[in-house]
């Protein structure tokens, strides 16, 4: 079975194609600009060279025409025929209470994700625009959706209600849901396989951390408290979002500054975080080289920044009264050695203990980098959100038709 994972933004769309025989990628690449008459279509075909397309794509269904006519391309594509592909996975950025796991795309499915477009006004309606595009060009193939929140479903309600009167949960569904659940599940389960140990016995705390971040406590093999919460504002200081702040921040500037509540939204979700302490950048590379050459600013940001994520740790290995593993993951995670150091160098009294050596190789495998003596395995598992939403697709399509 050849299975299409469909990422799809609001001006941008990224993709790959797996074979599912031995889960192989076959293709991939990305779309940008969207909507734009310079949009850019990078595309790759293993075994074949990097191509880039510059033309006008004015929407998400234009988008998947053009990948579909790469992936069947005569000289860069892969395959003979867009029938060659069987279904087609789309990850769907918020899945509210109603999805607790993957599913096929349905009209009550559609009817459901249209209704969570207030809670993730900025990813779902594209998502949906990716659905519809797939099932205009390929209408007989079938579509899975899957769920960043859905791993979470699992937190226990001391872990995902705020403490604001419960009418607003209630009705409006206000609670704390996490994201990147996918990252999370994916590298918890490879970290057990890796130490060869059932992950129902392990207490895990995965931190992905990319220029967006979260940490989740995973507890017999089940999220039971993770950082990021209704939205991925909350938790971690990150690239361009503030993370946690007192709530009264937000109608005080308003009130000083004179702002609107979108204003204040965007400052907080794009102008805030390591961009906006260090003065230079939301990359960790730029602010850690500028720290290097002696910026205070830059300092600063990666000193917060670390500290935050610290903070995390502990209070997730009190909240599971022990761990056992600690992962880190995405590209911050799995590339800036420098910051895996400092966050364990700050955790010997949990037992932490990095090898050096080991922290400075830089490998696609999933490897230990804390010492023999370690009372805790400090793991690198590089992510691969993509591939999960392939097998989920794949077990879904295979289920359905059984």
């Amino acid at each position: 079975m050849k299975v299409l994972v469909i990422n799809a933004g609001s001006s941008s769309l990224k993709y790959q194609l797996f074979n599912m025989k031995d889960e192989s990628i076959l293709a991939k690449g990305r779309v940008e600009r969207i909507g734009f008459e310079s949009s850019i279509l990078v595309h790759e075909s293993t075994g074949k060279p990097e191509v880039s397309e510059v033309s006008e794509i004015l929407d998400h269904n234009a988008a998947i025409k053009k990948v579909l006519d790469m992936i069947v391309h005569a000289e860069h594509g892969i395959l003979g025929s867009i029938d060659e592909i069987d279904a087609v996975g789309h990850r769907v950025v918020h899945g509210g209470e109603s999805f607790s796991n993957s599913v096929l795309v349905k009209p009550e499915v559609r009817s459901e994700i249209r209704k969570l477009f207030d809670l993730a006004p900025l990813h779902n309606p594209p998502a949906m625009m990716g659905i519809v595009a797939v099932e205009t060009n390929l209408p007989n193939v079938p579509q899975a959706a899957v769920f960043d929140t859905a791993f979470h479903q699992t937190m226990p309600a001391s872990s995902y209600l705020y403490p604001i009167p419960k009418v607003l949960y209630t009705k409006h569904k206000i609670r704390r849901y996490g994201f990147h659940g996918t990252s999370h599940y994916y590298v918890s389960r490879k970290a057990a396989e890796f130490l060869g140990k059932p992950i129902e016995s392990l207490k895990i705390i995965t931190c992905h951390i990319g220029n967006g971040g979260s940490l989740t406590a995973i507890q017999d093999g089940k999220s039971m408290d993770t950082s990021m919460g209704m939205t991925p504002l909350e938790g971690l200081m990150m690239g361009t979002r503030s993370g946690d702040l007192d709530p009264a921040v937000v109608p005080f500037t308003m009130a000083k500054e004179d702002l609107t509540i979108s204003e204040v939204t965007s400052m907080l979700n794009k102008h805030s975080g390591m961009l906006a302490i260090s003065g230079i950048s939301s990359d960790m590379r730029e602010i850690h080289n500028a720290m290097e050459e002696g910026d205070a600013n830059a300092k600063l940001a990666y000193e917060m920044y670390e500290y935050r994520i610290r903070k995390y740790i502990g209070s997730y290995t009190a909240a599971m009264n022990g761990l056992d593993v600690l992962i880190f993951t995405a590209g911050v995670g799995e590339n800036a050695s420098h910051l895996r150091q400092a966050i364990c160098d700050n955790l010997t009294y949990f037992g932490i203990e990095l090898d050096a050596e080991a922290n400075a190789v830089r490998s696609p495998d999933a490897r230990r980098i804390s010492t023999a003596q370690s009372k805790v395995e400090v793991l690198v598992v590089p992510t691969n959100e993509e591939l999960v939403i392939a097998q989920d697709t794949y077990d879904l399509v295979k289920s359905e038709q059984a």
